[in-house]
C-alpha cells in the first residue's frame, strides 16, 4: 500500500512511496538521505548565531571602546601621530581579545544548542532508530509516545486515539482527540490544526496521552510550526535578573563616569590652562571608572559554565540556575533509572502461592499463565524497561509465549487505575483484555475480598522486601468486542511478577558526598513501600523515619505535611500531582528544592521546583520544558556532580566580580589623585589600554578556569538569599582596591620627593600597578591548599609572562618608551617596587592561608 499525498501550498513535496505501512518498514537510509538532501533539515527558522561581525559591532556600542576610540582620535587631531597609532592599535587589540573571548562563549553555546537538539524514535529499514530530529524526511514513520512533542506534520497510521494539546497552534486550551487512519491517506492537502477525532497530526504540538504511528508529510519550514519561524526567531531570550542588575549598575557608573570625565576636563584646564591634557585626563578617568568587564565575565562564565555542566551530563536550560545550584539543601529524586541501573530483569512469578525464580533453572510450567498475560499487557514494540524485559523472557525458550501481533484496543495508565491494559482477538471467540499494574489496581480489577486482599498485601510485601519492583497480572474474557470499559469486567488474577532493578555502584558514595556537603536526598517514587525503603537502605538514604505513602500524604493538611517531610526521607506510592505538594511542603521548611521528574504530569512539581531536573533519556519533552536542567544520562552522580560544579562556577564568578571591582579602584584613583594633588599625571589613556590588555583575560580566562576550592562539598549551602554580587563582595573589592592604590600612589609620591624624575616615577607606579594587580588576582582566586603551579593556573602563568614582556618592552624599547612616558629606573628602585606590589596584591592571599591554617588546626583540635 503506497501512501502518496502533494503539498502544493508549500512546496515541500511528500515522495510518492513513502513508506509501505501495512508491513511498517519504512524507507531505507540511502533513500532517507537523498530525501534529507532535497528537502532540507527538519527544524524551524531560528536565531541566527552571532558571528564575528555581530560580536564586533555590539563590542563597539560599549561605553569602555568609544572612549578609547575617542581618546586615539584626539591625539591623531593633536597631531602627535606615534601616540595616536599607538593608541589606535591598543584598542584595535583590546577589543580583538575581546572579540575572541565572546566567540568562545559563543562556540560553548553553539556545543550546548546541539546538546539540546530533541530526537525521534524512527522506524528506518524495518529497525527502530533514534535520530536527531532535524535528520527526519517526509516519508518516515516516527513513533511518539505520551509527554513528546511532534517533530513534524503527517499521518496518525496506528496506535491509540492520541490526545493531543494543539495550543501552541490554534491557542485552543482543550486538547483535541486523533484517530488512526490504517490506509494512510489524508483527505485533505492541506489540513488545518483543530477538531477532533482527525488523523492530522501537526509540529510542536504536545501528545498528552497514548502512543502511535505518524507517518511524515512536512518537515522543516514546510509544516505548520515552520510556517511562523520567521516570528519566533524575533523572540528574543530575556536576560537574567543578575544581568539585568548588572546592566543598570554600568550605566549608572557610565553616567557617573562622564559627569567626572567633564569636571576634570574642565578642573584640569581652570587651574594649569591645559585644556587639552584637562580633556586627556578627564578621558583617562571615565575609562578608569567603567567596570566595562562585569557583563563580558558574566556572559562569559555563564555560556562556559553551562558548557562545562554539559560535559559533566547536566545540560542547563535556564542559566540563572546555576547560581541556585550552590544553593540546593534538600534533592528529591526519582528511583528508577536514577538511583537503580533501569535495567529490569524479570526474576520471580508468584503463583498459587509459589514464588518462582527465572533465574533458576527448570520448568516454567507454573509461571507460563503469569508470563503469557504479561506479555500481552506489553507494548508490542516496548520502551518502558518492564516491558523490555518481559519480551526478553519471551525471548527465551521454553516458554514460546506469542504476543507479537497488534492488540485490538490499548486502555493506557491513568491516575485513578494504574493498571495497563490491551485488548486481544481470541482465537478461541470474543476477546482477551490483559492487564498488569500495580498490585492494588489489580487486585481492585479482579474484586477481591478484603480477607484475599490482605493475603496478597503480605505477599507483595514479602516480594518487595527482597527490593523486587511488583506487578500483578489479571485477564478477563468478553463474547465479543464492544469496547467494555475494563472495569466493568471480572478480571481472573493469575499471578504477581517481580523485577529486580540494581542499585548504581556509583549512587551510595555520591549520597554521601551530598550528605557531607549539607544537602539532604529523599527518594519519591511510585513503587511499593518495602521496596522503596530496600533501595533507599542500598543507596544510603536515611531510612530511620520510615516511609510516608501517597494514600497518607492525600489524608495530611499542609501543616501535617511539613511537619512529616522534616523527618522522612522516604515516600512511596507517590501519585505526580503529590509530588508538588511535596515541594509546596518542603519550600514552606526553607528549603531549596531540587526535584527530578520525568512524565508528563511531573511537569507542575518541576516548574513550583526551586531547579527542576528532568530527564534526558526517559523523560518527557513536557518535563524537559518545564525543568531547568536536563540529565542527559539519568544518573544521580551526575546531579551530585552538577552541585560541585554549580558551586565551583558560583565561587570563581563571585571572586572575578570582586576583583573587577577591586582593580577599578587604583586605576581610577591613579587618574584622580595627581589632578587634585598638582602632581604630574600617572596614568594617560594608553597605560589604560595596557592596563585592560591584562585585566580582561585574567577577568574571563585566569578565574572562570580555576579549580574547585579543597573543602567546596564539605561546606553547607549557602543561604538561598545570599547574593551573589552583594555588600560584603562590594566592600571586600573596594578594600583590596584601597590597598594597591595606597601602596602605588604612595610609591609614586616617594619617588617624586627623592628626586627621581617624573617619567622613572611613573614607571615605577606602571610596574607596580601591573604586578600589584596580577598578584591580587592569584590571591582572590588561589584557594589554600592548592599548588600555585597548578596546572590548571596556565591561563595565569601565560597571561603572566605576556605581561612581562609587555612592561619590558614598554621600559626597555626607547620608541614606546616615548610614547608612554616612561624610563627604566634604577635596579633598586625596581627592587622596592617589587616588593611592594607583591605586598599589596598578596595581603589578601597570605591572610586567606592563615584563616585556613586556624581553621585546620581547630578541626583537629576538636576531632582530637
Amino acid at each position: 500500500m503506497l501512501v502518496q499525498t502533494r503539498v502544493a501550498s508549500n512546496g515541500n513535496e511528500a515522495d510518492t512511496a513513502a513508506g509501505t505501512p501495512a508491513s511498517l518498514t519504512g524507507l531505507d537510509e540511502a533513500e532517507a538521505q537523498r530525501r534529507l538532501a532535497r528537502h532540507g533539515p527538519n527544524a524551524v527558522a531560528g536565531r541566527r548565531p552571532r558571528g564575528l561581525i555581530d560580536i564586533v559591532r555590539g563590542i563597539l556600542h560599549e561605553p569602555m571602546f568609544l572612549l578609547l576610540l575617542a581618546a586615539a582620535g584626539l591625539y591623531l587631531v593633536l597631531g602627535d601621530i606615534g601616540e595616536g597609532l599607538f593608541m589606535m592599535a591598543g584598542a584595535l587589540v583590546t577589543i580583538g581579545l575581546v572579540v575572541l573571548q565572546e566567540a568562545r562563549s559563543e562556540q560553548a553555546l553553539a556545543a550546548l544548542r546541539e546538546l539540546a537538539e530533541p530526537y525521534a524514535r524512527v522506524i528506518r529499514g524495518g529497525a527502530e532508530r533514534r535520530i536527531p530530529a532535524r535528520d527526519l524526511v517526509p516519508g518516515d514513520l516516527v513513533l511518539v509516545g505520551e509527554g513528546e512533542r511532534l517533530p513534524a506534520d503527517g499521518i496518525l497510521l496506528a496506535g491509540d486515539a492520541l490526545t493531543v494539546d494543539e495550543s501552541a497552534l490554534t491557542g485552543e486550551s482543550v486538547p483535541v482527540s486523533k484517530r488512526p487512519t490504517p490506509d494512510g491517506a489524508g483527505k485533505a492537502t492541506d489540513p488545518e490544526p483543530g477538531g477532533d477525532d482527525t488523523p492530522y497530526l501537526f509540529a510542536g504540538t504536545l501528545n498528552v496521552r497514548g502512543q502511535g504511528m505518524v507517518h511524515l508529510m512536512r518537515t522543516g519550514a514546510a509544516t505548520r510550526l515552520g510556517r511562523i519561524g520567521a516570528s519566533l526567531a524575533a523572540i528574543e531570550d530575556e536576560p537574567t535578573l543578575l544581568q539585568k542588575t548588572t546592566g543598570a549598575l554600568i550605566t549608572k557608573l557610565g553616567a557617573l563616569a562622564l559627569g567626572f570625565c567633564a569636571i576634570v576636563a574642565v578642573t584640569y584646564g581652570v587651574l594649569r590652562g591645559d585644556w587639552i591634557g584637562g580633556m586627556l585626563s578627564g578621558i583617562t578617568l571615565a575609562i578608569a571608572l567603567l567596570p566595562e568587564e562585569f557583563p563580558m565575565v558574566l556572559a562569559i562564565f555563564m555560556a562556559l559554565g553551562a558548557f562545562r555542566l554539559a560535559r559533566h551530563n547536566v545540560l542547563v536550560r535556564r542559566a540563572a540556575v546555576i547560581e541556585t545550584l550552590g544553593a540546593a539543601t534538600f534533592l528529591c529524586v526519582d528511583k528508577t533509572g536514577t538511583l537503580t541501573e533501569n535495567r529490569m530483569a524479570l526474576t520471580t512469578v508468584w503463583r498459587d502461592g509459589k514464588a518462582q525464580d527465572l533465574r533458576d533453572s527448570g520448568e516454567l510450567c507454573a509461571a507460563m499463565e503469569p508470563l503469557r498475560t504479561a506479555l500481552l499487557a506489553s507494548a508490542v514494540r516496548p520502551v518502558d524497561p518492564m516491558d523490555k524485559a518481559i519480551h526478553e523472557v519471551r525471548a527465551q525458550p521454553p516458554t514460546e509465549l506469542d504476543g507479537t501481533g497488534a492488540p485490538l484496543r490499548t486502555y493506557p495508565l491513568r491516575p485513578e487505575l494504574l493498571a495497563f491494559i490491551q485488548v486481544w482477538a481470541d482465537p478461541q471467540g470474543g476477546v482477551l483484555y490483559a492487564a498488569k499494574g500495580a498490585p492494588e489496581a489489580i487486585l481492585r480489577l479482579c474484586r477481591m475480598e478484603d480477607d484475599q486482599r490482605a493475603a496478597m498485601d503480605r505477599v507483595v510485601a514479602d516480594l518487595a522486601g527482597r527490593g523486587l519492583r511488583v506487578l500483578g497480572v489479571a485477564s478477563a474474557r468478553d463474547t465479543r468486542d464492544s469496547a467494555t470499559a475494563p472495569e466493568a469486567l471480572a478480571f481472573t488474577f493469575e499471578g504477581l511478577i517481580g523485577f529486580a532493578d540494581p542499585v548504581r555502584p556509583d549512587v551510595p558514595q555520591a549520597v554521601a558526598e551530598a550528605k557531607r556537603a549539607g544537602i539532604t536526598v529523599a527518594m519519591i517514587t511510585g513503587d511499593y513501600p518495602a521496596t522503596a525503603l530496600e533501595i533507599a537502605r542500598q543507596a544510603g538514604i536515611d531510612t530511620s523515619a520510615g516511609v510516608l505513602t501517597g494514600r497518607e500524604v492525600a489524608e495530611l493538611d499542609p501543616e501535617g505535611l511539613r511537619e512529616l517531610a522534616r523527618r522522612i526521607r522516604v515516600f512511596a506510592r507517590i501519585m505526580p500531582e503529590q509530588k508538588l505538594a511535596l515541594v509546596e511542603a518542603l519550600k514552606a521548611n526553607g528549603a531549596v528544592v531540587a526535584m527530578t521528574g520525568d512524565g508528563v504530569n511531573d511537569a507542575p512539581a518541576l516548574e513550583a521546583a526551586h531547579i527542576g531536573i528532568a530527564m534526558g533519556q526517559r523523560g518527557t519533552d513536557v518535563a524537559r520544558e518545564a525543568a531547568d536542567i536536563v540529565l542527559l544520562d539519568d544518573r544521580f552522580p551526575s546531579i551530585i556532580g552538577g552541585v560541585r560544579l554549580g558551586r565551583r562556577i558560583f565561587a570563581n564568578l563571585r571572586k572575578a566580580l570582586t576583583y573587577v571591582t577591586a582593580i577599578h579602584v587604583p586605576i581610577a584613583g591613579l587618574a584622580l589623585l595627581p589632578i587634585l594633588m598638582g602632581l604630574p599625571p600617572i596614568l594617560y589613556p594608553m597605560h589604560v589600554i595596557l592596563l585592560e590588555l591584562v585585566i580582561d583575560p585574567v577577568c574571563s580566562l585566569v578565574f572562570e578556569g580555576e579549580p574547585s576550592e579543597r573543602h567546596a562539598m564539605e561546606q553547607p549551602p549557602r543561604p538561598a538569599t545570599e547574593p551573589l554580587f552583594g555588600t560584603s563582595q562590594i566592600v571586600l573589592g573596594l578594600l583590596q582596591g584601597a590597598v594597591v592604590l595606597g601602596a602605588v600612589f604612595g610609591l609614586y609620591v616617594w619617588t617624586l620627593n627623592t628626586g627621581l624624575p617624573e617619567v622613572e616615577a611613573r614607571a615605577a607606579a606602571f610596574v607596580a600597578l601591573v604586578l600589584g594587580n596580577l598578584v591580587l588576582a592569584l590571591a582572590d582566586a588561589a584557594e589554600p591548599g592548592t599548588s600555585v603551579f597548578d596546572r590548571r593556573r596556565l591561563a595565569f602563568w601565560g597571561i603572566g609572562a605576556g605581561a612581562a614582556v609587555i612592561v619590558a618592552m614598554v621600559l626597555y624599547v626607547p620608541p614606546l618608551a616615548s610614547i608612554l612616558r616612561v624610563s627604566s629606573p634604577s635596579l633598586s628602585w625596581m627592587a622596592i617596587t617589587v616588593t611592594i606590589a607583591v605586598l599589596a596584591g598578596g595581603w589578601f592571599g597570605l591572610a586567606k592561608r592563615f584563616r585556613s591554617a586556624g581553621a585546620s588546626s581547630n578541626e583537629q583540635r576538636t576531632s582530637a
